[in-house]
């Protein structure tokens, strides 16, 4: 199973540039064969620590916008997992919505909100492309390895992790080195391979060094967007037999691929 994490600069409250810039990775992920592609953390419409910005942004997208894009995504594209605040009934969640063929197939809701105003998910649900079983955490979630467990527990081969590290610029130094320690970290705990997506750059007074990352089961990087730029890190998945039942399984045991492979993967057979 192929899949591509993509680093992106964030854009705030701008659907039509953020439909233009998915568009086009998605474009070069179909041309590269990719099954699966993560976006950040809240990458639609942007993140924010605002209540007031939040509840707005996820009216916004609860009211027509994500139809929207999924109306815009380009043909025979990747199944995408992208982050957005969403709306549901009185509670706002932050979730990371996992979309195929043009529709959305289901949402994970962050079980570790930081943000204002946002509720707790309780629910940790499993889907599949490509024959590999995978969960989602978000970014906080990281810091919780009973959320990357409860994933786990459920015969994942694969967690995801949008981040968003846009943060305020001793905030984004303090955790430049511990945000790949903790994907690491739950790697090695599961025995799952992590991807995470994360933004990069400036915004306002705000700095994301980017933390998108590819590790295997043993907690080894084996690709990596290099920081400060918006870029795509790229891998083949190895998918083990899976047995009957029980949680203690070689996941995917495979050798690392190269790093070098992060941008151009040969084509699959």
């Amino acid at each position: 199973m192929r899949i591509a994490a993509f680093q992106c600069h964030a854009i705030d409250d701008d659907l039509d540039l953020l439909c233009d810039r998915l568009y086009r990775d998605l474009c070069r992920a179909a041309r590269d064969r990719v099954d699966l592609a993560l976006f950040p953390e809240a990458y639609l419409l942007g993140h924010s620590y605002d209540r007031d910005v939040i509840a707005r942004r996820a009216r916004q997208i609860s009211g027509g916008m994500l139809e929207m894009l999924c109306r815009r995504l380009p043909h025979g594209c990747p199944m995408i997992v992208i982050g957005a605040f969403e709306r549901d009934r009185t509670a706002v969640f932050n979730n990371a919505i996992v979309i195929a063929h043009g529709a959305v197939r289901g949402r994970y809701a962050k079980a570790h909100p930081n943000e204002p105003g946002v509720t707790a998910g309780t629910d940790f649900p499993i889907f599949e492309q490509a024959g590999c079983r995978f969960g989602i955490n978000i970014c906080n979630d990281a810091n919780h390895p009973d959320a990357a467990q409860r994933v786990a527990d459920q015969r994942a081969d694969l967690i995801l992790y949008p981040l968003n590290n846009m943060l305020p610029p001793a905030v984004a130094d303090r955790w430049r080195a511990r945000s790949i320690a903790n994907l690491q970290a739950r790697a090695r705990q599961t025995g799952c391979w992590i991807a995470s997506a994360d933004v990069t750059g400036t915004l306002g007074d705000r700095i994301s060094h980017g933390c998108t990352a590819i590790v295997n089961p043993a907690g080894e990087v084996v690709a990596r967007v290099e920081e400060g730029i918006a870029g795509v890190a790229m891998a083949d998945i190895p998918i083990a037999p899976r047995p009957a039942a029980g949680p203690d399984r070689g996941r995917c045991g495979a050798a690392p691929l190269e790093p070098d492979r992060r941008f151009a993967l040969p084509p699959k057979a």
